[in-house]
């Protein structure tokens, strides 16, 4: 009984390193119908994220077509605009900055073989910018800071005193004591 167990053993181990040619199987390929999630960007820009309807995953072919067309206010109307792949991470696209103030119905499509459709209300507004930097309100405590360096080097000054002072009475000690 040890003989054989030995030749299924030794038969199972040869058999493991053939696995590894077994031709893989595709992973679930990604493919079909898209689901786009479409917003304003804040200002006056859309960004979109694609992702696959059967899996959720997001889209990483970074030749997909994404087409924006909106209508505004009076009548107001933009498209058709390629949206670009975005720096944020798969399956986000930005339009830049293409509407003008207002409110926009904006529909996005992307065409077959990942056919895709979202239609959304977008408030476009203008681009906010920080306020350039006050020098009176970037202190802290609202005052002149220098003072703290005087302070500073007062006290290392008056440390070094010290230290020269003890010292010296260190070695005046020591000369007395050893004539």
């Amino acid at each position: 009984m040890p003989a054989r167990f030995l030749r299924r053993l030794l038969a199972a181990l040869a058999v493991v390193p053939l696995l590894a040619l077994w031709p893989a199987a595709p992973a679930s390929a990604h493919g079909g119908p898209l689901v786009l999630d479409v917003a304003g960007d804040g200002a006056t820009g859309v960004t979109v994220r694609a992702t696959y309807k059967q899996d959720g995953h997001p889209v990483a072919d970074q030749v997909l077509r994404l087409v924006l067309n909106g209508t505004g206010e009076g009548g107001r109307t933009i498209g058709p605009v390629q949206l670009e792949p975005s720096n944020e991470g798969q399956g986000f696209y930005t339009s830049g900055p293409v509407l003008a103030p207002g409110k926009w119905t904006i529909v996005v499509t992307s065409p077959e073989p990942n056919a895709g459709k979202a239609e959304t209300q977008v408030d476009a507004r203008v681009a906010q910018t920080a306020p350039p930097p006050d020098a009176s309100t970037d202190r802290r405590d609202g005052g002149d800071t220098r003072w703290r360096w005087w302070v500073a080097a007062a006290a290392i000054l008056l440390g070094t005193l010290i230290a020269l002072a003890l010292v010296a009475r260190h070695r005046a000690k020591s000369l007395a004591d050893h004539p």
